[in-house]
């Protein structure tokens, strides 16, 4: 029993979990203009994360033949999950996820049929088709900002400038999965699976991530700067700041190893982006929060968690 639920939390990648609750929390504190109120914070916290741990176990479903290829420790190919059992606990938490999203305004349950129609078309199909599949994900990350940004029921348009910080989360979303790819290059091409890395090579994937790092990182600054989006500016660029510092070691590492880069170098690589998103969509709470104590709070903890299980968890799924 210990071993089939060790099973599961593998597959629910508990490092990856926090970001979708924290960009949905975004959405709705910078539409509410401070953090919404408990019932609110809490169902945009958790429903995306109960739709990403679903969209897990859809998507390891779906790869489980290319994973038996290069990582047949996975709890679906090494068989301490079953195909079928995936399913459904996959369905479980994509019901419960949606039957707490009536709580919510109406608008919310279409976005939730559209962000489970971009999770299904990413894990079956765009995943192994180059750019594609990264537009998609970054596609998937707008509609979790959305859903929380549309949880506010209210009868004012939606500034302008919360439309466009939806661009930000794209191109941000789809450059972490861009360098999320580059640690299965060799395996993705042996199964088939035409990602960036496979398609264009690392050096070429690299230049791309790096265009959509300025790209989203100046559009960031501009919106902060002409719009009267955060209350807080000292602690949202310092966030964001060190955020970019993070982003910075993680090119170095991987431009200075270009042409002996292993899989774990890689991993590393991509680890670092994964505590950066968590500080970036932290950065605009932080930015926004009256109770700056609370915010802070689940900025910290958030990083914690998120670095504390890619250290015990992570590498095992990834290269074990």
């Amino acid at each position: 029993m210990l071993q089939k639920l060790f099973a599961h939390l593998e597959t629910m990648r508990p490092y990856t979990l926090l970001w979708c609750g924290l960009v949905s929390l975004a959405g709705a504190s910078l539409r509410y203009g401070d953090i919404p109120p408990i019932r609110i914070a809490l169902l945009v916290f958790f429903i995306p994360i109960l739709g990403w741990i679903a969209g897990l176990y859809l998507a390891d479903y779906f790869d489980k033949t290319l994973d038996a290829i290069q990582k047949p420790h996975r709890p679906i190919p090494s068989g301490r999950i079953s195909s079928r059992e995936a399913l459904i606990v996959g369905a479980a938490y994509a019901i419960i996820g949606l039957g707490l999203t009536f709580l919510l305004p109406l608008i919310n349950i279409v976005l939730v049929f559209i962000a489970g129609t971009l999770v299904l078309c990413y894990a079956k199909y765009t995943k192994a088709k180059g750019l594609l599949g990264n537009f998609n994900r970054g596609a998937m990350t707008v509609m979790t900002y959305l859903f929380g940004v549309f949880s506010i029921d209210t009868t004012s348009a939606i500034p302008v400038s919360l439309l466009m910080l939806s661009l930000v989360f794209f191109f941000h979303d789809t450059n972490s999965n861009i360098i999320g790819a580059i640690r299965d290059v060799h395996g993705d091409k042996a199964g088939g699976y035409a990602t960036t890395p496979v398609k264009y090579g690392i050096r070429l994937t690299l230049i791309i991530s790096v265009t959509l790092t300025i790209m989203y990182l100046l559009l960031t600054a501009g919106i902060i700067s002409f719009f009267p989006l955060v209350l807080y500016p000292t602690y949202f660029l310092l966030l964001f700041s060190i955020g970019i510092l993070i982003l910075c070691v993680m090119y170095l590492i991987l431009f200075t190893s270009i042409n002996t880069l292993t899989r774990k170098q890689s991993l590393y690589a991509h680890e670092l982006f994964v505590a950066e998103r968590i500080l970036f969509s932290s950065a605009f709470i932080v930015g926004i929060a009256s109770y700056y104590m609370l915010s802070f709070s689940l900025c910290i903890v958030s990083l914690v968690i998120t670095l504390l299980s890619q250290h015990l968890l992570r590498e095992r799924y990834e290269l074990t």
